[in-house]
């Protein structure tokens, strides 16, 4: 994601040749999304495929708006979240998006101009895809899109996760373990396994979801105190917390202090409360808009969990089944069969649920905040009010990344569910025997 101002303009093109601070100039509110190419390897031409989506995939979305037409990509991704997540998750929390037009020198002056903002890993890593003729246009939602020069906008990032512990049938008795700790739990023993993250997170994502204000301010801390990558801070558009990429290191004093001091301009109050003043707005936000409630009905769509929706899969792209041919457990076994002797249409609607589930699993929260002012009392937007500070903070709230899953992921959301839970097994039987650090989950 590359963040420019940009007005509502439908094309792009004419303005290759200009530098980016013209366009800075010129436009406000707005950011491209900018296809990505590996640097090894063959890139993404600009010739087109014939459709966008396989054979099965567009069987599987066959009622889905023109997405089975497509004959590219992002197009698709974007008619999916037009046509799917927004009615789901409601149009004032969710932007489409709109191509443009764009030429192959706009691309290529963008590339040079972001190579010193980005870290070195995602320099290697990839480039911009300058054969595409076409980015998608969103709105900047870190920041308001009316506004003054002198206008403080913060806004934070939250990937909130799985809200919700599975319930299928489908579920093996050795993974049974899924029914009684989150998958945010559990992924956590794979990432310190990996070396990916240093300690677990104390934060729960059922506090998140949990429609309790006391729950989700503690959740809120709890993801101040390790962002990981799930918790970044924006002022004015600008990463003042968490990582630009990766993993951030945990709130030590330090890093701390610093937040603290880039809060002054936003929250008026005394260093050493600035934070928790902050964190507290940002609980009230997530708790008056109400937002995780749609966001945890979509992920609650999965009701079969990966185990069941894999064998719908097997039937949809009419292959033998890999999991019933290593599965030793009879009971199990015939239930799953019941899965194999299902309709097409049965099949089709399990794993077109899961997927879009998986997107809400996967999406990231955006919550913008802006102080009200004394000249400018009032707005469109919701409002909340902080009695410590005698401020009114405007707040709006959007859904981020619901991109369309794969079809062809299903074998590797099933190979990753059994790692996780193998990772977290594992651990959890060495802390107990040790009597460690093991602490039970919090349901």
């Amino acid at each position: 994601m590359l963040l420019i101002g940009l007005t509502e303009a439908k094309e792009l093109s004419t303005l290759s040749l200009r530098t980016l601070d013209l366009l800075l100039f010129l436009y406000f509110g707005k950011v491209l999304r900018i296809q990505k190419a590996p640097r090894n390897g063959s890139h993404c031409g600009s010739v087109r495929n014939l459709k966008a989506l396989s054979a099965h995939e567009r069987l599987l979305w066959r009622d889905v708006g023109d997405i089975v037409s497509c004959t590219d990509h992002d197009v698709a991704c974007q008619i999916y979240v037009q046509h799917v997540m927004i009615p789901l998750l409601d149009f004032k929390h969710v932007d489409a998006g709109v191509h443009v037009l764009v030429t192959r020198e706009f691309l290529e002056t963008i590339e040079k101009n972001i190579l010193g903002q980005r870290p070195a890993w995602r320099i290697n890593a990839g480039r911009i895809n300058i054969h595409r003729d076409s980015v998608l246009l969103q709105s900047d939602h870190a920041i308001f899109s009316q506004g003054g020069d002198d206008e403080f906008c913060i806004s934070v990032e939250i990937k909130p996760k799985w809200g919700c512990l599975p319930t299928s049938r489908f579920i093996s008795k050795k993974n049974a373990i899924k029914k009684n700790v989150t998958r945010f739990r559990m992924h956590q023993a794979l990432k310190l396994q990996k070396g990916e993250i240093s300690q677990f997170s104390d934060y729960n994502p059922l506090d998140l979801f949990s429609g309790s204000r006391d729950q989700i301010y503690k959740a809120i801390k709890d993801l101040f105190s390790t962002p990981q990558n799930n918790f970044r801070v924006f002022l004015n558009g600008s990463l003042i917390l968490g990582a630009s990429g990766g993993y951030a290191d945990d709130t030590n004093l330090v890093i701390e202090e610093a937040f603290e001091d880039a809060l002054q301009s936003v929250i008026q109050r005394e260093k050493g409360s600035r934070a928790m003043t902050f964190l507290q707005l940002v609980a009230e936000a997530v708790y008056k808009s109400g937002c995780l409630n749609r966001l945890l009905a979509v992920q609650q769509l999965d009701s079969f969990d990966i185990e069941g929706a894999i064998h719908a899969y097997y039937d949809i792209i009419s292959k033998p089944c890999q999991v019933c041919g290593h599965m030793d457990d009879e009971e199990l076994l015939n239930i799953c069969g019941t899965l194999h002797s299902a309709h097409l249409d049965q099949s089709l609607e399990i794993v077109r649920n899961f997927l879009i589930a998986a997107t809400a699993k996967d999406c990231s929260l955006m919550i913008t905040f802006r102080p009200w002012h004394v000249e400018c009392p009032g707005s469109a937007y919701n409002s909340i009010f902080v009695e410590s500070t005698n401020q009114t903070f405007d707040y709006k709230v959007n859904f981020i990344d619901l991109d369309l899953k794969p079809l062809r992921k299903m074998e590797e959301y099933y190979e990753q569910d059994n790692k996780i839970v193998r990772s977290y097994t594992k651990m959890f039987v060495t802390e107990l025997e040790a009597d460690d650090y093991y602490r039970p989950e919090e349901v």
